[in-house]
């Protein structure tokens, strides 16, 4: 009898862990609950929640009147795909999803539980910002959250979806993840809101123009995905932890592809001749890798380069590429940056690396110099550096300067480099060589036109030609476009197995 008593006590205090008055409003405001969220992105029935019935144990001004069991946050584990994963929802209906020192400990506990399991975690985002009522106890509890994130960083994935606000420090959380999701219309990230840019600076922004989806996946680049709602975000979370491991202890998994030996003739068709002509390098992914698999990740952001996941032959692999349709497919400051997470987001998680290069160099100007393309553009040159993953680099048409290098130079690193017969490979294009070598003699040239036709011909033909890289040992293989996939299925598998040792020291340091 007294058993029942207790077990009618326990159903009682977890029915009143959610409050329908409450989802009511969140629903009125387009946006699932905290609880809702979990349950739509996870698997039936799999979710066990952990602290459910911790409260703050604060007392000042009137938060004592509002406590409640969980301390509007949601965690626990369940999983995606079966595979299991930590997770917390912070709960906007109660006091906005306000964090505060046992809100931070929860999430705390997941992150922390996530890195010594070995399982991706999840956080999504809803929130207001530090419990103003709790002090310095709010802002602890942050530091303890970033701290968690930083030891996971680089062990086991960490996702942020963002499905409201987060504000302050708030955003912090998802800026240390290695992936945000955005849904249009209700997420926003910003350290200081529209009231008090209007206070200091007099400008007059709004919350969407401030830190919405658009802004912060087109300009800032903090977000890698924009989704339409929030059941497109969950479906494209699970797709893209379908190509993850659990952990950096993990190889990915390999799916079975059908593998066809036909020479692809479309492969001539989608590089135009002259090389001062654009294309979309995307048509090219779709022909080489394994069909409908290319995950685009930072779509938006930076698209003079083209960064995702696909599979090959089955195999995951980290692909990136220089996007000729625009800005010719230089590299500048902001896809740098872009490429140099994602390389070393793969590294981390033992994703070999397939770059698809055509590109003139960096971007020159006043505004990059001024801005830092050195010590942007050396992040990717880092990156690529301390790589230990397969590499894999497809040089199609133009490799130029510090971005050959950076993308294609064996003595960076790279463990194969194949070339297309149409590739050229130079400090700088003919055209601009020919201009400074040979300065002198066109001012003196009583034809300089002719002049500078010959010898443009003459440097393509003795230091741009695949050719002469291939016989200095630096292009591995000059081959058939047409058999581009079959071949790079063949390097792959033959560096599936490669392992490479860490020097000794406590870690490098970055050019950031």
């Amino acid at each position: 009898m007294k058993l029942e008593k207790e077990f009618k006590k326990l159903n009682n205090a977890l029915s009143s862990l959610d409050n329908a008055e409450l989802i009511e409003k969140q629903h009125q405001k387009g946006k699932l609950s905290a609880r809702e969220r979990i349950n739509l992105l996870l698997d039936e029935n799999s979710f066990t929640e952990l602290d459910a019935f911790v409260e703050s144990r604060f007392s000042g001004l009137d938060l004592d009147k509002k406590k409640f069991s969980g301390d509007s946050v949601i965690a626990g584990f369940g999983k995606i795909l079966n595979r299991t994963v930590y997770i917390y929802s912070q709960d906007f209906s109660k006091m906005g999803g306000s964090l505060g020192e046992m809100h931070g400990a929860k999430i705390t506990k997941v992150i922390d539980l996530a890195r010594k399991t070995g399982c991706p975690v999840i956080g999504i985002t809803d929130s207001g910002g530090a419990r103003i009522q709790e002090g310095v106890s709010s802002l602890d509890g942050y530091a303890s959250i970033f701290r968690s994130m930083v030891k996971a960083s680089g062990v086991v994935p960490q996702i942020s979806i963002m499905v409201g606000p987060s504000a302050g420090g708030a955003c912090y959380a998802p800026g240390l993840s290695d992936f945000i999701f955005m849904t249009q219309g209700i997420s926003q990230m910003y350290i200081t809101g529209p009231d008090v840019i209007k206070r200091v600076t007099g400008e007059d922004v709004t919350f969407e123009d401030l830190g919405g989806a658009i802004v912060h996946s087109t300009k800032s680049g903090c977000a890698h995905f924009v989704c339409e709602n929030e059941i497109d975000c969950f479906n494209q979370v699970k797709n893209l932890l379908s190509y993850l491991p659990q952990n950096n202890m993990e190889d990915v998994t390999k799916e079975q592809a059908i593998v066809s030996e036909e020479k692809n003739e479309k492969m001539l068709e989608l590089v135009p001749e002259e090389q001062e002509k654009g294309y979309d390098v995307k048509e090219i992914i779709k022909e080489i890798f394994d069909e409908d698999s290319f995950f685009e990740v930072h779509s938006r952001f930076a698209v003079n380069a083209v960064v995702g996941l696909a599979r090959l032959n089955g195999s995951v692999v980290g692909i990136v590429a220089n996007q000729p349709k625009s800005m010719a497919g230089v590299l500048d400051i902001d896809s740098s940056d872009k490429i140099a997470r994602f390389v070393r987001f793969c590294d981390a998680f033992n994703i070999p690396l397939i770059n698809l290069v055509d590109t003139p160099g960096y971007l020159p100007g006043v505004s990059q110099e001024y801005q830092g393309i050195i010590r942007h553009g050396a992040k990717i040159l880092y990156a690529y550096a301390e790589a230990t993953v397969p590499k894999i680099s497809l040089i199609m048409r133009k490799a130029f300067g510090g971005a050959y290098i950076a993308l294609a130079s064996r003595d960076l690193g790279y463990d194969r480099v194949i070339a297309w017969p149409c590739a050229q490979i130079a400090v700088m294009g003919a055209e601009q060589a020919v201009k400074i070598i040979f300065k002198k003699q066109l001012a003196e040239s009583k034809n300089p036109d002719k002049l500078e036709k010959e010898k443009t011909q003459e440097i393509k033909d003795n230091f741009l030609d695949p050719f002469c890289a291939a016989k200095l040992g630096q292009v591995d293989m000059i081959i058939d476009p047409r058999e581009t996939r079959s071949v790079l299925i063949k390097s792959l598998e033959s560096l599936l197995t490669k392992r490479e040792g860490l020097i000794t020291r406590k870690h490098g340091s970055m050019p950031l």
